[in-house]
């Protein structure tokens, strides 16, 4: 992996925040800290509040309420979009490329918030783009079309955007998603490499309980916009914490050759022990 500037100590804490659609507050007295070098997974059902939650960290859907503030105690509500834009991005779960761009030239989009207001000038731009896209994989892809792209390779065109962004706090809801199995672990394997030998800080939705468990180093897990479990994967990923957030039956085991969490949801077809 190319070698990036390490980070200084950075993080973003939100505390007790609410956030709402209209009247319907769908995420109440959320609390979250991500910090530098460490991996946060959000995991829960579907509409518990996740998505929404990271939103909220990046002030694209601002709390209505509680505090959300980085290290250095700047606020997130008095900070200009610019200034947000480089300490935080985002990659969300929807995005669609315009078409005629390049792979490239779509990364290249990252490099927004550097760029002087008049000449465009950016000196590390081509640097942060050329570490993205080796990053992802998609070196030999660079002058390709996005919609020439698979669904797989295009959300690495996506994340390889975020990385070029080169902010010190990265937010990813499902970057797993279209993936196949080789590239769902190479993309893991670039989160722990950000947070561990570059001092990102990370926080991801992810799906894959397994998953959350062998890339986090803290996991929290929501219900119904509560946060109801918040710690290490051991301490959270329970039988009983994930049975009772999912209305079935979750077996927990360890691996006895790794010491790894592996998880499986019980229903008629395989009510057998997980061993």
């Amino acid at each position: 992996m190319p070698d990036v500037p390490h980070r200084a100590d950075t993080g973003v804490h939100a505390r007790e925040i609410d956030v709402a659609y209209g009247r319907d507050v769908v995420v109440r007295s959320a609390s979250v800290s991500l910090r530098a070098g460490s991996v946060t997974a959000l995991i829960g059902p579907n509409g518990s509040g996740k998505s929404t939650l990271l939103r909220a960290l990046a002030r694209l859907h601002p709390p209505v309420a509680g505090s959300v503030t980085f290290a250095d105690g700047a606020d997130l509500r008095a900070l200009s979009g610019k200034d947000i834009a480089k300490r935080i991005t985002l990659l969300s779960q929807q995005r669609s490329a315009p078409g005629g761009v390049s792979v490239r030239e779509l990364v290249e989009f990252g490099r927004h918030p550097h760029r002087s207001r008049w000449g465009g000038r950016d000196p590390e731009g081509p640097a942060a783009v050329a570490r993205a896209l080796e990053l992802t994989g998609l070196a030999a892809l660079a002058d390709r079309p996005v919609q020439a792209l698979s669904g797989g390779q295009a959300q690495r065109v996506w994340l390889a955007s975020c990385l070029a962004q080169d902010t010190a706090l990265l937010l990813l809801d499902e970057p797993t998603t279209f993936l196949d199995l080789r590239y769902q672990v190479e993309i893991l394997d670039v989160v722990r490499d950000l947070a561990d030998r570059h001092g990102v800080g990370v926080g991801v939705v992810l799906h894959d309980l397994d998953q959350a468990a062998a890339v986090a180093d803290r996991v929290l897990l929501l219900e119904a916009g509560r946060v109801t479990a918040d710690g290490s994967p051991a301490d959270v990923l329970t039988a009983e914490n994930l049975t009772r957030a999912y209305g079935i039956r979750v077996d927990v085991a360890l691996d006895p050759a790794d010491g790894r969490i592996h998880t499986r949801a019980v229903g008629r077809f395989n009510d057998t022990a997980l061993v």
